[in-house]
Parts: C-alpha cells; sequence; structure tokens
C-alpha cells in the first residue's frame, strides 16, 4: 500500500454512519501521510469534513448517484477504500476503473474488490465496526471516538443564524434534535420534548429545535405543545451541515433520539441526553469526548429495528419527560 500516491476513502451515506467512521479514516490518514488523501461523500455528507476532524483528507469530492462513477474515475486515483458496504458501491468503482479497490467481502460483491477484510462476527459497535476495516486491510488503527473541532465558518453561520432568531449572543441554548431520518419509531413524543424544553426555559436556557427539512411537523407539534407564552427557537428545515455543527457547538447541552445529530454532538464532546427506542444502543450509541446519557428501557420488543412500530411505542413512551429532564440538569448541573 506504501506506492498509493492518491486514494479515496468513499464515505458512508448516512450522517451518523460518517462520524463515526472517523477513527477508522484517521488510522489511514495516518499510514498515507505522503498520499493525498481524498475523502468521496455525498454532498449532504461532504461538509463534516469541512470541520476539524482526524481524517485531515487533503481533498473533499462530492458525488452524486448519476455521476459517481464519472467523478471517481476524474479523481485520477490509484486506489479506494469502501466504507459503505454494498454491492453497488464496489460496482461504481470497479467501472470507475480504480485499479486497488479494498473494502469488506460479503454482499456478492468479493470478486469486484482488489484487498477484502472479513466482516467481523457479533454485535460491534459501528466505531470498532469500521476499525475492523481497516485493520483486516492491515492498518494499525487503535480504538478511539470521533472528535469534530468546529471551524471558523461554522461557528459564524451558526452565530447569524441564531441572532437573525433573536438570540443574543450571552443566552444559553439547550439544543433538542427531536427528527430521525430513519423513521417515526425512532422518534420520542413531541409532547415530551415540550415537557423537557419547558423545564428548560425555567432553568433559564433557550431551548432550539434543530432537524432537516422533513422533521417541521416534528418541530410544529413540539411548539403547539408548549405552555402559552413559553420561548422556543425552531430552527429545523433552516440548519445545514455546518449550521448544525455551529449551533449544537454553541450549546450548553443537546437532547436528541438516536440520529445523525446526535453522533455529530456527540463528536463535538457536547453533554448529551440521546434517547433510544427500537435501535440498538450497543451499535449505535454516541461515542466521543463529553458526557453523555443514554435513556432507554427495557421492553421485550426492543431492539426491533423497524421504521414504524406495529404496537404501542413503549419503547418510547416509557422514557418519561421527568428522566430526560434530569439527565440535562444533571449534565449541565442546574
Amino acid at each position: 500500500m506504501s506506492d498509493v500516491r492518491r486514494l479515496i476513502v468513499r464515505a458512508p451515506n448516512w450522517l451518523g454512519d460518517a462520524v463515526m467512521a472517523l477513527p477508522a479514516i484517521a488510522a489511514v490518514r495516518a499510514a498515507h501521510r505522503d498520499a493525498t488523501l481524498i475523502v468521496a461523500a455525498r454532498p449532504s455528507i461532504a461538509p463534516l469534513f469541512e470541520e476539524a476532524t482526524s481524517a485531515a483528507q487533503d481533498e473533499i469530492l462530492r458525488v452524486d448517484k448519476a455521476r459517481e462513477t464519472a467523478q471517481l474515475c476524474g479523481a485520477h486515483a490509484d486506489a479506494v477504500l469502501l466504507l459503505p458496504n454494498s454491492f453497488g458501491s464496489a460496482w461504481v468503482a470497479r467501472r470507475a476503473g480504480i485499479a486497488e479497490r479494498w473494502g469488506f467481502a460479503g454482499a456478492g460483491r468479493s470478486a469486484l474488490l482488489t484487498r477484502v477484510a472479513a466482516r467481523p462476527r457479533g454485535r460491534f459497535h459501528q466505531v470498532e465496526y469500521y476499525l475492523a476495516l481497516v485493520r483486516g486491510l492491515g492498518y494499525d488503527a487503535v480504538s478511539d471516538v470521533p472528535r469534530v473541532e468546529p471551524s471558523a465558518g461554522s461557528r459564524a453561520r451558526a452565530e447569524t443564524l441564531l441572532e437573525q432568531a433573536g438570540v443574543s449572543a450571552g443566552e444559553r441554548l439547550i439544543a433538542f434534535a427531536p427528527g430521525a431520518a430513519y423513521g417515526r419509531a425512532k422518534r420520542w413524543p413531541p409532547d415530551r420534548v415540550a415537557q423537557v424544553a419547558a423545564a428548560v426555559v425555567a432553568h433559564g436556557y433557550v431551548p432550539v429545535l434543530l432537524g432537516a427539512v422533513a422533521d417541521r411537523e416534528t418541530g410544529r407539534a413540539i411548539e403547539s405543545s408548549l405552555p402559552p407564552g413559553t420561548r422556543i427557537v425552531n430552527l429545523i428545515g433552516r440548519t445545514t451541515l455546518p449550521h448544525l455543527v455551529g449551533v449544537l457547538a454553541r450549546s450548553a447541552a443537546c437532547v436528541s433520539n438516536d440520529s445523525g445529530a446526535m453522533h455529530v454532538a456527540a463528536a463535538l464532546g457536547v453533554p448529551l441526553t440521546a434517547i433510544f427506542g427500537p435501535t440498538d444502543e450497543r451499535v449505535t450509541s454516541p461515542a466521543g469526548p463529553g458526557r453523555r446519557d443514554v435513556l432507554l428501557q427495557d421492553v421485550f420488543c426492543r431492539p426491533c429495528m423497524l421504521r414504524e412500530c406495529p404496537i404501542d411505542h413503549r419503547c418510547m413512551k416509557r422514557i418519561t419527560a421527568e428522566s430526560v429532564t434530569r439527565s440535562v440538569g444533571g449534565l449541565v448541573n442546574w
């Protein structure tokens, strides 16, 4: 691998997975200090690598599904490391004519790869899953947690957005990420979020809602559940990834479902209350340098990994607003 001069690392397609892959990418970076490291990522994920991370890439290639083959070909790379474990990612790399193609075996794609690592058996945290890949390819990769430092640009964008929303520089924020792209089963009920937001206000903090356009309905439900006159700043649908990074870094704490925002907050070292329902905290719990609480209920049906709950959503509904409020209070010491 020492003769590789231009190496593409194809990032995962989900924000949380991309964050959890940072220690593995850092190990690859350390082994190829003299090579040009190119992170190829979907446009929605690529801004993560513009922040200060241990990945320390030289170039960022924004790839889209329709043009990815041509884009990878145009990068003139000697090798590509495929973090997505799909047949399609290997097929695209092969069609792009990249001589060295590395990744996990399986998914019917081993014949498309020139160097393979055996997939680990059993249940692994996703951070260790990606580290197992690079170790299987011969890299010396120590266990670590994802770390992100916001760029000056992200901080400035966040301050501008907050100012436009009526937040002054000295106000203390607590961020809420009430959505989840995976499906509604991962979302804690909006009325519970509203109860915690009201408690946050009572303790002198400003609750700030963060999320994508698809989370707007959840944001409206939270606002409608608040006691009359309760202040809340709703930035759902207005936060690009750099905005998200900047606002989270500005916050005293964060309350989040199992989502990409949760993993970003953890990597930033923001004190975090993470609410888990249908997903498996042993695999995707937040990993980072800061304090964090993982709240869940031990019900018979979890982790089911379903996008929609077929029964009564007990895994989420049994997590009380009081328990989340206590967690936040413990994190910020109110």
